[in-house]
């Protein structure tokens, strides 16, 4: 017992490592998702049970695999109600059972490559929901478990569970073929990918509840499995695009907090605590993204605005004017009220915070940001730097209303605060 304890972390880091890859080689096999994470399970208990005694082997993707593929065997064997074309991959997977080492020594990386693409597009299918999307993205290819998403995403445990259950089903009920999609429809399915990554790595750059600010690990998820696309892709100029993004933006996380977790807007942060590594790798994304041509998209323009901030050395050297035109170009190729906010922000930056405010005004009315709490916590700023306080004292209360994490409504509460004691001052 003492020694399949000590053995316990070395295997859960080999599952985390290889879980993906078995899943999608399953997936390939036996063309249900489920069934694939189900025997991929199955070898993963198997080693738990022999590995503290064998030692974890040289090769533990291929044992995991073979493992897994004997267990197919079995169970179709077993179940007599499977229909004939069931009975007929049996056959067949009995005859790689027979040589099971050969074929995986003539497996390449090309293949498990193509699985795990596979793998990702059917993980982000149009024909789940977003959520069910995040959930089995996290699950199959991030090898979370449920409770660290229900974790991460502060919902409770059986919420996750369900969603992944019935995306399993969907994805099954749906005949979705474990394939890349056509060429036709590769540039929209791809869109899919990206916006899912992005999505779980905001939701750890800025969670939207709770009592935390950010949350580290899903950031670190988003990032490690945008790496692994730009390798399976690396002809796809926004792959590289995103990824720049999330490197940049994930160099700023120990600087975004203080001691006691408070938030650290990008202004006030000690440039010095930013990870230049990380910074490195984003800006050779990003050249990357630029050199294979043709039109930036939006998460290359993204990555170049980020490039601004990180190439500054001091708030002071940040050019806004070049932030501001490149926030420009990705309002006209993916408009958005949100993408008009930040502009706004820019263009207060680069010639003062009446431009900002102009930008500002056709906001007000946009019934997607009614109760987007960063609308009116971006005129609270511009009125305090017109000297303009009940009006931003009007503002932050406002913010204040609509967020919905403890961390940020702290934040704004300290500078509404702040504020009016320089009202105060002021009038006295």
């Amino acid at each position: 017992m003492v020694g399949a304890a000590r053995e316990r972390p070395a295997i859960e880091a080999v599952w985390r490592i290889e879980s993906p890859a078995l899943i999608a080689g399953l997936t390939r096999i036996v063309r249900d998702v489920g069934m694939a994470e189900d025997l991929a399970q199955d070898a993963l208990v198997i080693a738990l049970e022999q590995w503290p005694e064998s030692g974890v082997p040289d090769n533990p993707g291929a044992w995991l695999m073979a493992t897994a593929k004997h267990r197919a065997i079995d169970l179709l064997r077993r179940n007599t109600r499977l229909q004939q074309k069931q009975e007929q991959m049996a056959g067949e997977l009995e005859l790689q059972g027979d040589s099971i080492e050969a074929q995986l020594e003539v497996s390449t990386e090309e293949q498990v490559g193509d699985d795990l693409l596979c793998l990702i597009f059917m993980c982000c299918h149009p024909v789940l929901s977003a959520q069910a999307q995040v959930a089995l993205t996290l699950r199959l290819l991030g090898s979370l478990k449920t409770e660290e998403i229900a974790r991460a995403f502060l919902v409770p445990e059986a919420t996750v569970a369900q969603r992944i259950v019935r995306a399993k089903r969907t994805l099954a009920e749906a005949k979705v073929p474990f394939a890349l999609p056509d060429v036709d429809e590769l540039g929209e399915r791809l869109s899919s990918v990206l916006e899912v990554l992005y999505l779980i790595f905001n939701e750890g750059y800025t969670a939207s509840t709770g009592e935390d600010w950010i949350r580290a690990d899903l950031c670190q998820e988003a990032l490690r499995l945008g790496r692994i696309l730009a390798e399976l892709m690396p002809q796809e100029p926004e792959v590289h695009g995103l990824v720049a993004l999330m490197e940049i933006q994930a160099s700023r996380l120990k600087a975004r907090v203080g001691a006691e977790g408070e938030p650290i807007l990008l202004p006030d942060q000690d440039r010095a605590r930013w990870d230049r590594l990380l910074i490195a790798r984003g800006l050779a994304a990003l050249e990357r993204a630029e050199r294979l041509g043709g039109a930036l998209g939006p998460y290359t323009l993204q990555a170049a605005i980020a490039a601004c901030h990180a190439r500054a050395s001091e708030p002071q050297d940040t050019d806004w004017v070049r932030i501001a035109a490149l926030y420009e170009a990705l309002a006209q190729l993916s408009p958005s009220p949100v993408v008009e906010l930040n502009r706004a922000v820019a263009l207060a930056s680069a010639f003062g915070p009446a431009a900002g405010l102009e930008a500002l005004d056709p906001l007000l009315d946009e019934p997607s940001l009614q109760a987007y709490h960063l609308l009116p916590s971006v005129r609270g700023d511009l009125f305090a730097r017109l000297g303009r306080f009940a009006e931003t004292q009007e503002e932050f209360q406002r913010a204040i209303s609509l967020a919905s994490n403890e961390r940020e409504r702290a934040m704004l509460l300290g500078r509404a605060a702040a504020c009016a004691w320089e009202a105060g001052r002021t009038a006295s």
